[in-house]
């Protein structure tokens, strides 16, 4: 229509000015959740393109789980994010952390809820199974309110950028070793974000002891 009026620029132009003109939303203020040790950590899926396997290529995985109150991450890399996947993920993660947060934050990912109404929700039985056995509580984040899981979103940005980008790994297994190497090494040695003048590690030894046992 505006060509038709003479206009010569081009869309990607056009574009820039209404987007300078369209009225903007106001920004949402967000009040910074915190966490005591051992309360609570948070669970996600990240995808990482395909690998190759003999002549197929599989989707490659991430499953995510960090402390709230430390940031350590757990990171393991899968070719799908089935429910056996998810279940191996959690086992694998409270190994390695050698403890369990009372409270673990999913996004509404099938894997964790089948069917949510407002506050009405179905949990995967799956789930509530391994829930009752660790003793943890499951606790779905509210639809559309990211902010609310922002440590594990935060910790797969990290993991992309810091981990992942042009590293290079002959199959799964060797990528699982060097995700275990890092996250116990680079990872964990990384400044606090509480507080810059401790790690990680720091934070984590502090947590460790208030986690719940393992079964």
């Amino acid at each position: 229509m505006i060509k038709e009026r003479g206009y010569p620029g081009g869309p990607d132009h056009l574009r820039r000015i209404v987007g300078r003109l369209r009225p903007k939303k106001p920004a949402e203020a967000f009040q910074r959740l915190r966490t005591l040790p051992g309360e609570q950590g948070q669970v996600d899926w990240a995808h990482f393109g395909k690998l190759q396997i003999g002549r197929a290529l599989r989707a490659l995985w991430a499953f995510v789980m960090v402390l709230s109150y430390s940031r350590r991450i757990f990171l393991q890399f899968f070719h799908g994010a089935a429910m056996p996947f998810f279940v191996r993920g959690h086992v694998e993660a409270f190994s390695a952390f050698q403890g369990i947060p009372r409270v673990l934050l999913y996004d509404n990912l099938k894997s964790a809820v089948l069917e949510r109404h407002g506050d009405a929700i179905r949990f995967h039985p799956t789930l509530l199974e391994m829930a009752a056995h660790y003793r943890f509580e499951p606790r779905p984040v509210a639809v559309a309110r990211g902010n609310e899981k922002g440590r594990v979103e935060r910790a797969i940005r990290y993991v992309r950028e810091a981990f992942f980008a042009a590293r290079t790994y002959t199959d799964l297994a060797d990528l699982n070793r060097q995700a275990l190497e890092w996250s116990s090494t680079a990872a964990l040695d990384r400044s606090w974000v509480e507080d810059r003048s401790r790690t990680v590690r720091q934070a984590f030894e502090e947590e460790r002891g208030v986690l719940l046992p393992l079964p």
